[in-house]
């Protein structure tokens, strides 16, 4: 272990240890030695196995499902640190639950994700580290400094490595096209966008298209794919419009219910995606690519252990 890193350690829990392996193994640092277990009657237990004494330190535990253990193991693993005297801790939370439900969208509804935000703020985090929220708004609901990665540039960069031609980058609502314009300009070609209405939830009703689709190959995305409706709708639509082959990309692969079959049964040529999400061996298929951001957060953990810009690794 390099001397500097020497007061850094990083904890995690039962959502996604792979991926603070492979952190800890970027940055050269071991992880830090604990236990997370579950009681007979459904209590979380935690037990720190090491010193944590004026460390600097860092929980890797993406809220996914089952988002209500893996969101009570992250309180109990931030208040153990703060009670172990932990010099300062930092969230880190390649996928945050409850994004979602981050307005009010009628009379007597609850802002779940600014709940959330305050739970862990109140355990005792002093900092937090997050990919791709679902709005990026979410930020000002931290008292705290808040770090926001994002995943394009990952994407990108695995998109031009393949030989695609007369290429076009999609967003599937009038929501996502920040995010699609940013893939679009890294790639250098140009944007669409898909006009729905949504009448329920996980109901998607394709209205419109806007841009030019026939003969291309298409490249859309998201930040989550979870029940996949919306995005399968989106590529026969555009199928229908002439589109080639069409890749789906998102940051965060909940897939939920009937994801993984529709996703098999579309027209879709690939999904590509991260593992800021643990995908279980049964929503693995031929038909998923899953790329690493270990070695982006492993970079922002180290500059902000040292205290650097993390905008840096943007530029």
């Amino acid at each position: 272990m390099e001397k500097r890193f020497k007061d850094l350690k990083i904890i995690t829990g039962n959502s996604n240890p792979e991926l603070a392996k492979e952190i800890c193994d970027y940055i050269g640092i071991d992880l830090a030695k604990s236990d997370v277990m579950t009681f007979s009657d459904g209590e979380i237990g935690l037990s720190l196995n090491e010193s944590v004494r004026g460390a600097d330190i860092f929980i890797v535990q993406p809220t996914s499902s089952p988002v209500n253990d893996n969101l009570m193991e992250l309180l109990i693993m931030i208040d153990a640190a703060r009670r172990a005297s932990a010099r300062r801790i930092t969230a880190v939370l390649p996928y945050y639950g409850y994004a979602r439900q981050d307005r009010k969208v009628k009379a007597r509804e609850p802002i779940t994700a600014k709940l959330v935000a305050n739970l862990v703020v109140q355990a005792g985090a002093r900092r937090v580290l997050a990919m791709d929220l679902h709005a990026s708004q979410i930020q000002g609901f931290f008292d705290v400094p808040f770090d926001h990665l994002l995943a394009v540039p990952i994407l990108s960069d695995y998109f031009k490595n393949k030989d695609l031609e007369n290429t076009v980058v999609v967003s599937p609502d009038m929501g996502g096209v920040t995010r699609a314009r940013g893939l679009a300009e890294r790639l250098g070609v140009p944007l669409a966008i898909v006009d729905k209405r949504r009448p329920m939830a996980n109901v998607c009703e394709i209205m419109n298209l806007i841009g030019e689709v026939e003969g291309k190959d298409i490249i859309m995305i998201d930040d989550i794919i979870d029940t996949a409706g919306t995005i399968v709708g989106a590529a026969e639509a555009l199928k229908e419009k002439g589109a080639r082959d069409i890749y789906i990309c998102c940051t965060h692969p909940v897939l939920s219910g009937p994801a993984i079959e529709r996703i098999q049964n579309s027209c879709i040529k690939e999904m590509v995606t991260t593992n800021t999400i643990k995908l279980p061996p049964e929503k693995k298929t031929d038909k998923i690519k899953v790329l690493s951001v270990a070695p982006l957060f492993g970079e922002a953990i180290m500059r902000i252990h040292e205290d650097l810009s993390v905008s840096k690794l943007f530029d």
